[in-house]
C-alpha cells in the first residue's frame, strides 16, 4: 500500500473558511476523477488543511501514473510519498528508516521529528534521540541540526504501523478547477498560447480553446494536438471545448483591402472581434492570448491599445511581461516545446513592414474597405468540439507534401510571395518557368493554371507555401509540391 499527504497551496490556506473549504471540496473532486481512471480502489480523504490517498496496489507501475497525475494537478503545493509498515521495537524503527534515509542525508544536515498515537514504550522524543543518532552515527557526512536542517526525517508511529515520508514531490500549486470563471484561450500551437492556456489552468478557471486556421488540415491537426496535451495532462477533470474558425477567407480581405504596413493590426482586431463573439455565445466572459510586449510588431503598447479597443470583452495576457526565452523554458517545463517548436508562426507572413505606432482613427478608416459579412459568416461555420473527441493523432494522416530542393526538368515554379516581395527581390530559376501568384489569391486562381504540370511553391522562408500546398491538396489539386533550395 501507498500513501499520499496532499498540502494545499498556501494561498488556498489563507482564504476565509467558506472559501477555503469550496475550494478543497473542489480539489477533493478533481483529484478523484483523475486517479480513479488509474485505479479504482483509490480512497480520498479531506483532513481540512490536508488531503490522504491510500492506494492498496502494490504495482509500482499504478504508483508512478499517480505521482505524475498528483504533479499536475492544479491546487496542489507538494504532495509526500508516505511509506507504511509494521515495526517490532525502537531498533526496528531505526532499520527501516536507515534504509530509506541514509542515502538522502550524506553531506547534508537533518533532524528527527516524530509523532505517536497509542501506547508505546518509549516517548517521542526518545525515539527522536535514538533514530537521530544512529544515522548521524551510520552516516559520517551528514550533521544533526535542530533548526532549518537541510532534510526533515518526518515519522509518524501509530500503534504497531511506523509510517515515514519517503520523497516529497513538487506539485503545480494555483488554485483548483474551476475556483475561478472561463476563459477563451487563442491558441496557434506556438510556445506563447501553450504557456498562456497553462497559466491560466493554474489560476484555477477552465480554460477552453479558439484557433484561427490559417493553413488547413495539417495546420489544425498539430494545434489541435497542443489543445489535447494541455487539457489531458493539466485539466482533465472538466471537460472543455475547442473552437476552430476558418480565417483563411479573411486573411484573403486584409490582403486586398487594408494597407500593408496595418495588415497584422488590423488581423488581430479581426480575431479579437471573432473572439469576443464565439465567447459570448459560450458565456465566456475573458479572452486569453499569449502576447507579450514588444514581441512582434503587433505587441507594441501603442498596437495593442489600437487592438482592445474593438472590443469590450475582457482580454488577459499572462505573458505580457516575460521574455521569450522565458516563455520556452516555461513551455519546456510543462511538456509542450515538442510541438510547439514545429509549429510556424503562421501569422508574421501578412505584412512585409508593419507599423509599430497604428493610429486607431487611421485603422478605422482602413476598416471601412473590409467587407465584415466574411467575418461574419468566418465566425458563423465555427466547428465547436468537445476536446474529448477529438482523435489528433488520425488527423495527423493528413497528405504530407513533397519538398524538393532540385527540380525534376519539367517542374514549374510557382512564386507564391506577395507583389512587394516579388517587386524587390524577383525569382528566376534557370531551366524552368516562374509564374507569379499571390498566396492570397492561390484559392480562387490556382484551377485557372495549366492543370497538366506540376507546380512547386516557393515563398522566402518555406512557411507559406508548405501551408499553400497542404490547402491546394486538400482541394483535391495533387499536382503541388514546395520547392526550398
Amino acid at each position: 500500500m501507498i500513501e499520499f499527504i496532499i498540502k494545499l497551496h498556501p494561498e488556498i490556506a489563507i482564504k476565509s473558511k467558506s472559501v477555503r473549504k469550496r475550494q478543497t471540496l473542489l480539489l477533493e473532486r478533481n483529484i478523484k476523477t483523475i486517479l480513479l481512471r488509474t485505479d479504482s480502489n483509490i480512497e480520498v480523504n479531506n483532513n481540512y488543511d490536508h488531503l490522504t490517498i491510500r492506494c492498496p496496489s502494490e504495482d509500482v507501475a499504478i504508483q508512478q501514473q499517480l505521482i505524475d497525475r498528483l504533479s499536475c494537478i492544479p491546487g496542489i503545493v507538494h504532495f509526500s510519498e508516505m511509506q507504511s509498515s509494521t515495526f517490532s521495537s525502537l531498533h526496528d524503527i531505526y532499520e527501516q528508516v536507515a534504509a530509506v534515509y541514509a542515502g538522502q542525508i550524506q553531506n547534508k544536515t537533518f533532524c528527527v521529528r516524530v509523532r505517536r498515537a497509542g501506547k508505546h514504550d518509549f516517548s517521542s522524543i526518545e525515539a527522536e534521540r535514538y533514530i537521530g543518532g544512529g544515522l548521524n552515527q551510520l552516516v559520517a557526512s551528514a550533521q544533526v541540526k535542530l533548526t532549518k536542517p537541510d532534510i526533515v526525517v518526518a515519522l509518524e508511529v501509530r500503534k504497531d504501523q511506523l509510517i515515514m515520508v519517503r520523497k516529497q514531490h513538487q506539485g503545480m500549486g494555483g488554485f483548483p478547477l474551476p475556483s475561478q470563471s472561463d476563459v477563451l484561450s487563442l491558441i496557434s500551437g506556438g510556445y506563447d498560447s501553450a504557456v498562456a492556456s497553462y497559466l491560466m489552468i493554474r489560476k484555477g478557471l477552465r480554460t477552453h480553446y479558439l484557433f484561427f486556421n490559417l493553413g488547413g488540415a495539417a495546420h489544425e491537426a498539430g494545434v489541435r494536438e497542443m489543445a489535447h496535451l494541455i487539457w489531458q495532462k493539466y485539466s482533465l477533470s472538466h471537460k472543455v471545448k475547442f473552437v476552430s474558425v476558418n480565417f483563411a477567407p479573411v486573411v484573403d480581405q486584409i490582403l486586398e483591402t487594408i494597407d500593408n504596413g496595418l495588415m497584422g493590426v488590423v488581423l488581430k482586431r479581426m480575431m479579437m472581434r471573432a473572439a469576443s463573439t464565439v465567447a459570448e455565445k459560450l458565456g465566456i466572459k475573458a479572452i486569453v492570448t499569449g502576447e507579450s510586449i514588444g514581441q512582434v510588431s503587433s505587441q507594441t503598447i501603442a498596437n495593442l491599445n489600437v487592438i482592445d479597443r474593438v472590443t469590450e470583452t475582457l482580454i488577459l495576457r499572462p505573458l505580457i511581461y516575460q521574455d521569450k526565452q522565458e516563455i520556452i523554458a516555461l513551455a519546456a517545463k510543462i511538456g509542450a516545446e515538442d510541438i510547439a517548436k514545429s509549429m510556424p508562426e503562421y501569422c508574421g507572413v501578412i505584412s512585409r513592414k508593419p507599423t509599430v505606432n497604428a493610429v486607431l482613427a487611421e485603422v478605422i478608416a482602413n476598416e471601412q474597405n473590409f467587407d465584415f459579412a466574411v467575418l461574419d459568416q468566418a465566425v458563423q461555420d465555427a466547428k465547436v468540439l468537445d476536446i474529448r473527441t477529438i482523435d489528433y493523432q488520425a488527423e495527423q494522416q493528413a497528405d504530407v507534401v513533397t519538398v524538393l530542393a532540385q527540380l525534376p526538368a519539367d517542374a514549374v515554379v510557382l512564386d507564391i510571395r506577395s507583389p512587394e516581395e516579388t517587386d524587390v527581390k524577383p525569382l528566376t530559376v534557370e531551366g524552368h518557368d516562374v509564374v507569379e501568384l499571390p498566396f492570397f489569391r492561390l484559392a480562387s486562381q490556382f484551377a485557372n493554371l495549366d492543370q497538366s504540370k506540376h507546380y512547386y511553391c516557393y515563398c522566402e522562408r518555406g512557411v507559406m507555401s508548405r501551408l499553400q500546398a497542404v490547402v491546394l491538396q486538400e482541394q483535391g489539386f495533387k499536382n503541388v509540391s514546395v520547392y526550398r533550395p
